[in-house]
């Protein structure tokens, strides 16, 4: 199995609805939020970046649901790179639940990001940062 960056998150009571389960938006923002712990260790001159005129746009989300979780559930978000274009990238997130007997795979998902710069108006693609390209090259799909 390929490398993946890892994001530890424990379920909390706000994270669920009336049910007791997790809101399916929840593993949306933690996709986002697995994202941003990978730059602030691993690119944090992109986190720079971001503050002057680079943008991360994202394209396109998915998520595949496979077993209900609740609060207090610990878990393993764990962020792979699919792809590395020119001016996109590509992630897949397994959402595991660490158990005392093991884990069990919970969803799974996916998000394309495109690299842009420029004001709000003017906005135009822009080639994936060095810094960040050189970030994810450990977590590269295994070539065969």
């Amino acid at each position: 199995m390929d490398k993946y960056f890892e994001y530890a998150h424990t379920v909390g009571f706000e994270e669920t609805n009336i049910v007791g389960n997790v809101y399916y938006v929840n593993y949306l923002r933690w996709q986002g939020r697995c994202r941003e712990m990978f730059l602030k260790e691993r690119a944090p001159a992109v986190l720079a970046d971001l503050q002057g005129d680079l943008k991360l746009f994202t394209l396109k989300v998915d998520c595949e649901f496979y077993a209900e979780i609740t609060a207090f559930d610990e878990l393993s978000i764990r962020m792979r790179l699919v792809d590395l274009a020119q001016t996109q990238i590509e992630f897949s997130f397994d959402y595991v639940r660490l158990e005392p007997g093991g884990e069990t795979l919970v969803a799974r998902g996916r998000q394309r990001v495109a690299c842009m710069r420029g004001p709000n108006t003017a906005t135009v693609p822009t080639r994936v940062p060095e810094a960040l390209a050189s970030a994810l090259e450990p977590y590269a799909p295994a070539r065969v």
